[in-house]
């Protein structure tokens, strides 16, 4: 028996509306669901936000599921740039308005964590501009998360000014280390750019996790990969987690496999579920 508790990505059910894709994802046997605030999957900007989020709270429940808040959607804050405005940008109150309301969702629906991540530096922002405003943003927002008593899960990601994890390190001792600001891991980056072994550096960072996603990934390329299409070896990863005592969800995260939703969540869980009991058997 899974010792894991395995959730699936919103962001990777696109075509679906948000409770058909829970639903699916409830019924392949997921535990948890990683919902990403977007357009049609609980937009918090569109009228009727507390029935929505209520009717997703009782989903929820009533399926057993955990639930993390993502923060990534394309284009939510602005049409015309993808990501865009970060938490490094001029216009940079928007993207902490956003992130606000995320974690008065994340509360509402008892979640897990809320994720965020730092954003690509602007060109016409000089790195310690950016950097000190990265360093006020998480500060304001990890005080609203402790108010709220929800965690949240930094995301180290590749080309953003915090990429790997000895960013993550710099910015939270900036931070004082407070107790709400925990990390947020993509096995799948871990394998990209970090340097020591991708089992090695998931233990390591066990201790400040809050919430894991999960994928295939090949060295140097920021390409989310089906399992068994990258170069992790998997079951030693999730012996990392299980040895480690991370108790909070392992999501899968394949943001461009809509096209393909049900299928993709059933052949991943299948895999996660006889990658975990084949590390188990190498005891």
């Amino acid at each position: 028996m899974s010792t894991l508790r395995y959730g699936y990505g919103t962001n990777g059910f696109a075509n679906h509306r948000l409770a058909e894709a829970i639903a699916v994802i409830a019924d392949l046997g997921y535990c948890g669901v990683a919902l990403t605030l977007d357009h049609d999957h609980l937009d918090p900007y569109a009228s009727g936000l507390a029935g929505r989020v209520t009717a997703v709270a009782d989903q929820l429940r009533d399926r057993h599921l955990g639930v993390v808040i993502e923060t990534g959607a394309r284009y939510l804050l602005d049409p015309w740039r993808k990501h865009a405005p970060t938490l490094l940008h001029d216009d940079r109150k928007v993207r902490l308005d956003f992130l606000r309301r995320a974690v008065a969702i994340g509360a509402d629906l008892g979640a897990e964590a809320v994720s965020f991540w730092a954003g690509v530096r602007p060109p016409e922002v000089a790195e310690r501009t950016a950097w000190s405003r990265l360093v006020d943003g998480c500060a304001e927002l990890t005080a609203a998360a402790a108010g709220a008593k929800i965690p949240l899960g930094f995301e180290p990601e590749p080309g953003m000014l915090v990429e790997d994890l000895a960013g993550w390190h710099r910015l939270r001792a900036e931070l004082g280390a407070p107790a709400a600001f925990g990390l947020t891991l993509d096995i799948g980056h871990v394998r990209c750019l970090e340097p020591g072994p991708v089992p090695q550096v998931v233990a390591e960072a066990v201790p400040y996790l809050v919430n894991v996603q999960i994928d295939d990934m090949r060295r140097g390329v920021h390409e989310h990969l089906e399992f068994g299409q990258g170069e992790i070896d998997f079951p030693p990863v999730l012996r990392a987690l299980v040895d480690g005592g991370y108790r909070g969800l392992v999501a899968v995260e394949l943001p461009r496999h809509s096209h393909a939703a049900p299928t993709v969540a059933r052949e991943s869980l299948a895999f996660l579920r006889a990658a975990e009991a084949s590390g188990e058997g190498a005891e």
